[in-house]
């Protein structure tokens, strides 16, 4: 069987076993994203147009974050539990095909979200968008990156540690996070926590692509964000091919 084969096989599977719930996620999505945007103005007594743009930038990241580091390791905790995980060990499919596939999921059900908010942003605040070329790119970067760490920790520990982790992430994000808000604002060792950690790098490379003109990412966070990917997705094959 080809690669190509090996992946359409594994995708029909996977999208047909979990459709009704990926359809869920997607619908939470949408709502996680357009409370961020709106929501958290409520939270900020007459907010400026530079507020604005860090929610309105920030959401997508959240979204991602929630999808890769959240959604993710839960899903993954309950294929364990229910014995689903071994009888995708006994497929004599590429384990690297297997993770494809699924990412190729995960990657299309956050791409409503992140255009709705974008836009409902857009039409009710105007925050001063400009996309760059690299949107695109970045995207990807930051889902591959949420997903593939997702995928390394939930695949390593047991569904319980996964969930409390996803739900420590979760929180963090939200709060004490500079997803929403500048890194200026943290203590200097939650600053220096999040240099090294990928989450800040995440949203300033989203920030960078969506307003291009207002904000900036450096080389470091691209290389964050790659270090990250690697290892999240290295230890995920390790763990699927022992037997």
């Amino acid at each position: 069987m080809s690669t190509i084969s090996q992946f359409k096989y594994v995708f029909q599977m996977q999208f047909l076993r979990n459709s009704g719930f990926f359809v869920f996620i997607a619908l939470i999505q949408i709502l996680i994203a357009i409370g961020i945007v709106i929501g958290f103005t409520y939270l900020i007594p007459n907010p400026d147009t530079g507020t604005i743009l860090f929610l309105a930038t920030g959401a997508p990241t959240i979204i991602l974050i929630f999808t890769g580091l959240v959604i993710l390791p839960q899903q993954i905790g309950t294929s364990k539990a229910d014995g689903y995980m071994e009888f995708i060990r006994t497929w004599p499919i590429n384990r690297a095909v297997v993770l494809g596939a699924d990412t190729t999921i995960w990657l299309l059900i956050t791409v409503p979200g992140i255009i709705i908010s974008s836009i409902v942003a857009q039409v009710m605040f105007n925050p001063g968008y400009d996309v760059s070329w690299t949107v695109i790119p970045a995207l990807f970067m930051i889902a591959l990156t949420s997903i593939g760490v997702g995928y390394g920790f939930s695949y390593l520990l047991s569904p319980v540690a996964s969930l409390g982790i996803s739900q420590v992430t979760i929180f963090a994000a939200l709060m004490f996070s500079p997803v929403n808000f500048p890194i200026e604002r943290l203590p200097e060792w939650l600053q220096g926590l999040h240099e090294v950690l990928p989450i800040y790098s995440m949203a300033e490379v989203m920030r960078a692509s969506l307003a291009a003109s207002t904000f900036s990412a450096s080389l470091g966070n691209y290389v964050n964000l790659l270090i990250w990917c690697v290892l999240g997705y290295g230890g995920a094959i390790f763990i699927l091919n022992r037997k």
